[in-house]
């Protein structure tokens, strides 16, 4: 899949400026479909060329115009074709720190520990990031109530996605922590 898919999906919430794209990405898209800014506004040029999407220019005081894109008919169309293809493959997990951990008895074992750390750091912070966006989300009304009633799911399913993709490395890394404290205590 590229970009494009993410970044149509991205404009079903409406008409959006680049940089509110970007801060989009930035808290809901990132958990699953990661992109720069810089990847962003090449791919929105390239949309708006092949007439999926369609920018106007907004005229500002004080600051530099900016341009609003919203889908088009043809995009709306080619985005609903996306969704009923069946997916390329499953996902495959392609992580440094994994093959870190499998050399890892042939180096240092506190660097080790460091990087689970600095991992599990990361990864409590995009849990934050990703329980404050559920928050704004629900506004006030429970998971069922905003199920039941919201206009589009999609975002909410997703961002349920990188939830448990966050709380699941959390679980890993204090294992592997637990386990380096108990190897050290038996060495």
């Amino acid at each position: 899949m590229s970009l494009k898919y993410a970044v149509l999906a991205a404009l079903l919430e409406g008409e959006a400026s680049g940089y509110e794209l970007s801060k989009l990405f930035d808290v809901s898209l990132a958990n699953f479909w990661p992109a720069t800014p810089q990847q962003l506004y090449r791919e929105l040029e390239r949309l708006a060329q092949d007439g999926l999407i369609e920018a106007r220019v907004v005229q500002q005081e004080r600051r530099p115009n900016k341009r609003m894109f919203t889908l088009t008919e043809v995009g709306q169309e080619d985005l609903r074709a996306f969704t009923e293809r069946p997916p390329r493959r499953p996902t495959a997990i392609r992580d440094e720190l994994l093959i870190k951990i499998q050399a890892m008895d042939g180096g240092d074992p506190r660097t080790t520990h460091a990087l689970i750390e600095e991992r599990m750091t990361w990864a409590r912070g995009k849990l934050d990031r990703y329980r404050r966006v559920r928050e704004r989300l629900l506004d006030g009304r429970t998971e069922e109530e905003y199920l039941s009633e919201a206009d589009r799911i999609g975002p909410y399913l997703t961002l349920m996605a990188g939830i448990s993709f966050e709380e699941e490395n959390v679980r890993w890394c204090e294992r592997v922590l637990a386990v380096l404290k108990q190897r050290v205590a038996l060495g």
